[in-house]
């Protein structure tokens, strides 16, 4: 799973064709860090399908607002560098995201 930062966002994910999954999460966020060792399995299982990824937002606030992160956690998909779907805050379910991803596998 890669981890994004300010800098590589654009190239890896807006700049990038084909799919991207983006798990945005911040420091201290108890349904992030809850989230993500199911994210991480779902990126070794549909890795090959959808590239993986992962963003802080704390150490990236401009860059969340911008692609209108507002609460957390978000589980979006971009594709073609544009966000095609995501699940915020209650409806990022584990159920909820491997539906989203075979959506877009």
């Amino acid at each position: 799973m890669l981890e994004l930062n300010k800098d590589s966002f654009e190239p890896e994910v807006l700049q990038s064709s084909g799919k991207i999954l983006v798990d945005y999460y911040g420091d201290g966020c108890v349904p992030c860090e809850a989230l993500m060792p199911f994210v991480q399995n779902m990126s070794e299982k549909y890795g090959d399908k959808i590239k993986f990824a992962k963003l802080n937002t704390t150490k990236a606030r401009r860059l969340a607002i911008s692609q209108k992160i507002l609460g957390l956690p978000v589980i979006a998909v971009y594709e073609n560098g544009a966000k095609v779907e995501e699940l915020v805050k209650d409806d990022a379910t584990e159920a909820n995201i491997e539906a989203m991803i075979l959506r877009h596998v």
